[in-house]
């Protein structure tokens, strides 16, 4: 079949371990640059041009959209799926899991354990946004940060309160949560693909550093999942509607926490930590559906 890898660089990992495994399995791939293309909007006549070629020949596209080019990279899998091509991620499980405030409404919703969160419309009150979380130290962290970047642990209470004071008056939205010292600076990420949990690691921060994202030096093992593990990843991905997702958790003397449902994981650091084709039941997956 014909398969478009919708990704604005060939040459990261991710792209070009599925390029390798659609190969490996006798399909025809393309990565796209979804910021290159031009949509055209008619009555039931969807159009996509790439570098001035229409696109006709997709039987499914798998997204890999950077959270700075969302809402262009949103409309572009629209338009396929205006097209009846099957995708990997749909256009509103991807906005859905970008907003993160959404994202933790939803899943709270659904009744899974997450940190005590805070959200306010830039309150003066910052004592009492310290105190709803749980008092200090606490985590900030802004709305639109990705992998680690606009994550604070500010460890005392004036702390905080200065930092929130600050991202309220530069008008940036940000979420305060509760600290969970018992995670010691790790969490586990689950990759789950069609229903199953294809591999699992746990991350650790490196010394002197609280988020333990690969980005910003931490360091990946394989872990064995337990059943609620399991289950609350399983339960969080169909919350978000999202077949592929990579579930952030800590795990608390309360059972995991949900973090994050990450739409477009990055399979560097799981394939490398289990030793697992992540890429590889991606392309399955696809196979089973279209």
């Amino acid at each position: 079949m014909n398969i478009k890898i919708l990704s604005t660089n060939p040459h990261l990992y991710s792209t070009k371990r599925l390029v390798e495994a659609a190969r490996i399995r006798k399909h025809h791939v393309e990565v796209i640059n979804h910021t290159k293309c031009d949509i055209v909007i008619e009555k039931k006549n969807p159009i996509i041009y790439y570098n001035g070629r229409k696109i006709t020949d997709a039987d499914a596209i798998i997204p890999r959209i950077g959270a700075s080019v969302t809402f262009y990279g949103t409309a572009v899998v629209r338009q396929f799926e205006m097209r009846r091509v099957f995708t990997t991620t749909e256009s509103q499980a991807l906005v859905r899991s970008r907003d993160k405030l959404r994202s933790l409404q939803i899943l709270s919703r659904a009744g899974l354990g997450l940190p005590r969160t805070v959200f306010t419309n830039y309150s003066r009150d910052v004592q009492k946004i310290v105190e709803e979380a749980g008092g200090a130290p606490v985590i900030i962290k802004l709305l639109e940060g990705t992998q680690g970047i606009g994550v604070i642990l500010a460890e005392t209470r004036k702390a905080a309160e200065s930092v929130i004071e600050a991202f309220n008056n530069l008008q940036a939205r940000v979420i305060v949560q509760e600290f969970i010292k018992e995670s010691s600076g790790s969490d586990i990420r689950a990759f789950v693909v069609d229903g199953r949990v294809v591999g699992a690691m746990k991350r650790q921060a490196k010394d002197g550093e609280f988020r333990s994202n690969l980005h910003r030096g931490g360091t990946a093992t394989v872990i064995q999942l337990t059943d609620e593990e399991e289950t609350v990843a399983l339960k969080a991905a169909k919350a978000m509607s999202l077949d592929i997702a990579g579930v952030d958790m800590l795990q608390s003397d309360r059972g995991p926490l949900i973090l994050e449902v990450n739409s477009s994981p990055g399979l560097e650091g799981i394939e490398e930590a289990t030793g697992k084709d992540i890429a590889g039941e991606i392309i399955k997956y696809i196979e089973r559906n279209v």
